[in-house]
């Protein structure tokens, strides 16, 4: 047996169950819970593994994986969101590798580093990054401005400088008012990687490269009161999350990002989430077991059930 089987899968499937709503999970499988249907949770092995306060891995990881590290600790731990909430402290993406590599974490939870630090980490051989879910970079802009969809030619021209007004791609005559994001954030890496493609993007005006997603959002939302500003973000945040309120999420050559053209790869900016750790782990450590479970079924699931779409089809 696979040593992340030793976790305690009857806590799991109550919380699923509970939707990891924050409630504590019985030690022990109720006769009304999943477990008495025969699932593996009715019978944990004596030797499973508990996790605990003291032997969780140190999580780190983008800002963006923020939602599911919570719900993994109260999966754990039988804690609620809030209570687990001092362990999710991630320093977001870039900086979350940073400190994989200098010792100062054991398991990353993130999107793809810049491009300099990812290639410190395949060059450092120590590292070991699979992916666990896949994540989309999408495109908002006020829900009142007309147009419903780009093709990926019109984005690049729009951030290269080349397209400046919306009546060029169908829309009124307002200049576009394009942003983006800082050079260290996660979705400013998947937009020069999936996007850009080696396009140099026109640097932006001061103001138009926000700190935060949320700022990035907030500003495509008010921009001058008019809709003439476009954005970008992770597809978790716009929709999971309903960060883009206000906002409307671009079709790209007509695909609409959702779960589906995710996972079926019709969406065209598609990038994993990946976990990470020291290739050199035991393999009864905390961090391999926890490593290995997220990877299961088990985990996925999870991931599912938080929004995510996760590597394994369901």
């Amino acid at each position: 047996m696979k040593l992340w089987r030793r976790l305690t899968l009857c806590a799991l499937a109550l919380a699923l169950l509970a939707g990891c709503a924050g409630q504590t999970p019985p030690p022990a499988a109720s006769s009304s819970g999943p477990a008495a249907s025969g699932s593996p949770a009715a019978s944990a092995p004596a030797e499973e593994f508990v996790f605990t306060r003291e032997n969780l891995p140190r999580l780190d990881g983008s800002t963006s994986v923020v939602p599911f590290a919570q719900a993994v600790c109260s999966v754990l731990l039988g804690e609620s969101r809030e209570d687990v909430s001092d362990l999710v402290n991630f320093s977001r993406t870039t900086a979350s590798y940073k400190a994989l590599l200098a010792g100062e974490t054991d398991l990353v939870m993130a999107a793809e580093p810049e491009a300099s630090v990812l290639s410190e980490v395949e060059n450092s051989g120590k590292i070991l990054m699979t992916p666990f879910a896949t994540d989309a970079l999408v495109f908002v802009v006020n829900k009142g401005n007309p147009v419903d969809s780009l093709t990926v030619e019109q984005v690049q021209k729009i951030y290269t400088g080349e397209i400046t007004n919306w009546s060029q791609v169908g829309g009124e005559d307002l200049d576009i008012a394009p942003f983006q994001r800082n050079p260290e954030a996660g979705s400013q890496s998947m937009m020069e990687k999936l996007v850009m493609s080696g396009l140099d993007m026109m640097d932006p005006p001061e103001g138009y490269a926000p700190g935060t997603m949320i700022g990035l959002l907030e500003a495509v939302r008010e921009y001058d009161n008019r809709p003439a500003a476009i954005g970008y973000t992770v597809y978790y945040y716009a929709n999971d999350m309903e960060m883009a309120q206000g906002l409307k999420i671009l079709a790209i050559d007509g695909v609409k990002p959702s779960a589906e053209s995710i996972q079926s790869g019709a969406y065209p900016f598609l990038n994993p989430y990946f976990l990470a750790m020291d290739r050199d782990e035991p393999e009864d450590s905390p961090t391999r077991i926890l490593y290995d479970w997220l990877l299961g079924p088990e985990g996925q699931a999870l991931a599912e059930r938080e929004g995510y779409v996760p590597v394994l089809e369901g």
